[in-house]
């Protein structure tokens, strides 16, 4: 569901790629961006949790948004990163990290702008999008991570 708001409302977000699609993260989930780091592999992990990591001596599990899109996966390329969010999963706070393949920038999209996400022409499901917007001539998606991750 798209966030409510007045035309005149804006809100900060890190873009960022995944394969050609553009994403949208608010700003204040993300704590910090990572180059690519080593990952210890989970026995038993859900398919798309690739491992944990450890950011600052805290263990963190390490998501590949790819995986969990339906999206091929691809292979890590000097511009894949690791975004590390503090989100609320199933009401408690949670570190986690994600893989990106490349980090653009923080901009201010127009809440007004965005709308809900089609039922149809987008390849995901439509529980895992807030909402879709217009920038620059691109589709963003504002994903909605906590359904996405649990």
């Amino acid at each position: 569901m798209a966030p409510a708001a007045t035309p005149d409302q804006a809100v900060d977000v890190l873009t960022l790629e995944i394969g050609t699609e553009v994403f949208a993260i608010e700003a204040t989930a993300v704590r910090e961006i990572l180059d690519l780091v080593p990952v210890t592999e989970v026995p038993g992990a859900r398919p798309f949790v690739g491992g944990v990591i450890n950011v600052r001596g805290r263990i963190v599990p390490l998501v590949d948004m790819r995986l969990r899109l339906a999206m091929p996966p691809a292979a890590p390329t000097a511009d894949t990163r690791i975004i590390v969010l503090d989100i609320a999963l199933e009401g408690e706070p949670t570190a986690v990290g994600i893989l990106a393949d490349r980090v653009n920038e923080v901009v201010q999209l127009d809440l007004g702008m965005l709308e809900e996400a089609p039922r149809l022409g987008l390849r995901w499901q439509p529980e895992f999008i807030r909402s879709v917007g217009m920038r620059s001539g691109r589709l963003v998606v504002l994903p909605d991570l906590e359904r996405i991750l649990t």
